[in-house]
Parts: structure tokens; C-alpha cells; sequence
């Protein structure tokens, strides 16, 4: 595998958490709710998958545990926002806190006081016949079945929201949720769906993270992924292929700084690290008004004031 190659698919791999939280937050942002917790699902994804593939074994079922866990997630996110009508900025930031914190408490419950630990990772699957085919072939016929459903998803997402029925009513419900409760559409519970939707999508790409990527679990080790998803579901206009593009676009931004730590280049490491967090805020400034949201996002709809 050439330089050049080896380089692309190390973005792709740094990409995917990035895409599957973009795209969990893409269905919870289109329906109205704005979804800062993904952060927090991307890192209950880690530890359950982690946690449930360390004692049997099975990432499989680690990663259905972390779906689950993420819908759960998801369903709080949800409770509070749609049916408590707590502020969805809080909610999310405390969703955050309380992740982090109990994630780390039980990993050092589970992992032994945090030692390392060696899961059953996922390992990459060949297609017969595609994965020869030069260059192309390295990059999208020799990965893995998250990148394989992550490249379903995000076609199926795109053919979803622009060309069904439910697609419409998620996005007019993101709209103009009076106009939608008036035709029929109850936004509640459309608002949970896609809510607790984005919980589990956001918490495959922590299983990812988990199960593929280093295959262990760390403390915090979702670093902001969660935060630089947003940026990315926001330069991508809240459209599944242009997030899916702009966490490709971050993840090479990771890879390159990966890169030059490795060169030994006298450049110091911590500007390295905040390489691809300082592109997310180049493009969030440079795109912000050239990506109009949801008009209900964040708007908190009380049925009785329809």
C-alpha cells in the first residue's frame, strides 16, 4: 500500500465515528431537537460495547449492547427536551457531564482499575473479486462491516429524508412542527423517534471506536469527537452525504497531524492536536451563514400553545 493510499484510508478510518455521530445528530437536528449530547453517546457506545464484548467475548454483542445503550441515551435526551421541555442545550451538556463521569467511574470497575484490556475487535472483511482492484480496492473493498454500514446508512438516509413520506413529515416536523400537528402529525412522538435514532447511530461509531479502531477502552476517550461531529453536520448542511464528506475532511485533518507527530517534525505536539479541532472552527465560521438549520431547532414546542 502506497504512502498516499495507506494516508486515505487512515483517514477513512478516523472519519467514521465522526460520520455515524453526524449522522445520528442529522436525525435528531431534522426533526428539531438540537443534539449537543453526542459526545455523551458516542461514549456510552465505547464503554458498552467495550465493557460487553470484554466479558463475553462477542463484539457483537458489544456493539448491539451499544446500540441500545445509545437509544437509551437517546430516549433521556428526549424525555427532557421534548416532554420536560428543559432547555435542549442543557440537557444535552448535562447528558455530557453525566457520561463522562459514570463511564469513567464503571471502567474502572469493569477494566480493573482502568489497566488495559484486550477485546475481541471486528476485524476487516475482503469482498472477493473488488479488493484487488488497485487503489480502490485497498480503500473501499477491504474494510470493515462498520464502514460497509456506514456507507449503506448514509445512502439509505439520503433517499429517506428527499424521496419518502416519513422523511418529509421528520423534516416538516423540524419546520414548522404548528403546521405538522395541524396536518395530523403528532410531533412528540416523531421528535422521540428521531431522537432516540440519532442515540443509537451515535453510539455505533463509539462502538467503533472501541472494537476497530484501538480496541480497548480509555477514559474520555472520545475527545471531543462528539463536538467535532456537530461542526461537521453543520458544514455539511444537515444533509447526510455533505456530513458524511465533511467528517471525511476532519478525519484526514486527524490523520495528516498523525502524520507529522510521526515524521518528527520540531513542531510542537500540542499544536498537532489541535489541528482538527482548529479546521472545525475555521469551517464553522466560514460556513455557519451559508448553512441555514432546521428553523425549529432548538425551539421548544409546547403542544398547547400550537
Amino acid at each position: 500500500m502506497s504512502l498516499f493510499t495507506d494516508y486515505l484510508a487512515s483517514s477513512i478510518r478516523l472519519a467514521v465515528p465522526l460520520a455515524f455521530a453526524a449522522l445520528g445528530g442529522m436525525y435528531s437536528e431534522r426533526a428539531g431537537i438540537l443534539n449537543i449530547a453526542l459526545e455523551g453517546m458516542l461514549l456510552t457506545g465505547a464503554f458498552t460495547s467495550a465493557a460487553t464484548s470484554f466479558y463475553t467475548g462477542n463484539p457483537w454483542l458489544g456493539i448491539f449492547a451499544a446500540v441500545v445503550a445509545g437509544g437509551m441515551v437517546g430516549f433521556l435526551h428526549a424525555f427532557l427536551s421534548v416532554s420536560l421541555r428543559v432547555n435542549q442545550l442543557v440537557s444535552g451538556l448535562a447528558i455530557n457531564l453525566v457520561v463522562s463521569g459514570l463511564t469513567s467511574f464503571l471502567a474502572r470497575l469493569v477494566f480493573n482499575d482502568g489497566s488495559v484490556q484486550k477485546l475481541a475487535g471486528i476485524e476487516a472483511i475482503r469482498i472477493p473479486g473488488f479488493a484487488n482492484i488497485p487503489f480502490i480496492g485497498e480503500l473501499l473493498f477491504q474494510q470493515d462491516i462498520f464502514v460497509y454500514l456506514l456507507i449503506f446508512l448514509i445512502t439509505f438516509s439520503t433517499y429517506f429524508l428527499f424521496r419518502t413520506s416519513p422523511g418529509l413529515t421528520l423534516r416538516a416536523v423540524g419546520e414548522y412542527p404548528q403546521a405538522a400537528e395541524t396536518a395530523g402529525i403528532s410531533v412528540l412522538k416523531v421528535r422521540y423517534f428521531a431522537v432516540v435514532g440519532s442515540g443509537c447511530l451515535a453510539s455505533l461509531g463509539g462502538a467503533y471506536l472501541s472494537l476497530v479502531q484501538v480496541k480497548y477502552f480509555a477514559e474520555g476517550m472520545t475527545a471531543g469527537k462528539g463536538f467535532i461531529a456537530i461542526a461537521a453536520l453543520i458544514f455539511g448542511k444537515w444533509h447526510p452525504i455533505g456530513s458524511g464528506l465533511a467528517s471525511l475532511l476532519f478525519g484526514a485533518t486527524e490523520a495528516l497531524q498523525l502524520r507529522i507527530q510521526a515524521l518528527g517534525i520540531n513542531i510542537p505536539y500540542q499544536f498537532l492536536i489541535m489541528l482538527p479541532y482548529a479546521v472545525a472552527l475555521i469551517a464553522l465560521v466560514s460556513f455557519v451563514k451559508k448553512s441555514p438549520p432546521p428553523a425549529a431547532l432548538g425551539i421548544t414546542y409546547n403542544q398547547e400553545r400550537k
